[in-house]
């Protein structure tokens, strides 16, 4: 069945339809391989670090999906085995969940634990993504943090933590406030109501800078699919944009800075072009 390409064999022992492997993506590839984990390893495992975040349905960007990150609950060492990830931790009986039928540690400490072996970015991204999706919120974040905070990889999170807010609303909005913090600029008002005279929503950005009299948005590839009505084509979703953000100009006086993935590979031009556009609106 292999040879025929019916099957794939993604793990020793372990098989897939092919066309059904081919349909996911890396997320849902990580999560079957997690699963095959679990049921090879049984009960002296849970699910942990960026495969529990998996297991929790928390959004992860940045970080290495190539093995399965598991801790042991029977004391035994921390290894790397093939594909799997042993590590060795504090748990007790509280500490383990069943999600789906799996075992997994609770969500904000598979999201610390997660975000140790990250740098800040994608740690900030992973912790408000769970805020997001109200996986915890941030006094129980804040709370785990307190008691992992002198484990290994642990110091250099409480920038992150001390940022998450769950109003973020896409990984692409957190990329941006991480971005804004390491080029100098002030942090933005998230999701901001902009309202006429008479107190009728016009519509909300995802960042505001009342200082600087300067509006922000992150244009995500898939933002205009998600904005397309029934019988909607993209050009008319993109016009409806233009004509959305013509109002908010008028209405609010300041200017927009749009921001597109690529943009953040050039943070400093993105400082620039914010000091340029706050002028221009002052």
């Amino acid at each position: 069945m292999v040879r025929s390409r019916t099957w794939v064999r993604f793990r020793r022992g372990y098989y897939a339809f092919a066309d059904e492997w081919e349909g996911l993506d890396e997320v849902g590839r990580h999560r079957v391989r997690s699963s095959a984990v679990l049921r090879s390893l049984g009960d002296v495992v849970a699910l942990s670090h960026v495969s529990g975040s998996v297991r929790h349905d928390i959004e992860v960007w940045g970080a290495p999906l190539d093995r399965v990150h598991v801790t042991r609950l029977d004391g035994g060492p921390g290894r790397i085995e093939g594909d799997v990830v042993h590590h060795e931790g504090l748990t007790v009986d509280n500490d383990v969940m069943v999600v789906a039928g799996e075992r997994v540690l609770p969500p904000a400490r598979c999201a610390l634990e997660a975000g140790s072996r990250l740098s800040n970015e994608p740690a900030l991204c992973l912790f408000d993504a769970g805020l997001r999706n109200r996986k915890f919120d941030h006094e129980e974040l804040a709370a785990q943090f307190r008691l992992m905070q002198h484990w290994p990889f642990m110091r250099h999170l409480h920038i992150p933590v001390r940022m998450a807010d769950g109003r973020s609303g896409s990984v692409g909005e957190s990329r941006g406030r991480w971005t804004f913090r390491i080029v100098g600029l002030p942090a933005p008002v998230l999701q901001y109501e902009v309202r006429d005279r008479h107190g009728i929503l016009i519509g909300i950005v995802d960042w505001w800078w009342p200082q600087l009299n300067l509006m922000g948005e992150f244009d995500g590839r898939i933002k205009y699919g998600r904005l397309l009505k029934p019988g909607q084509n993209p050009g008319d979703a993109v016009f409806e944009e233009k004509k959305r953000e013509d109002e908010l100009r008028e209405v609010t006086g300041a200017a927009m800075l749009r921001l597109t993935w690529a943009d953040y590979e050039r943070p400093i031009e993105i400082r620039r072009r914010v000091e340029r556009l706050a002028r221009l609106a002052g």
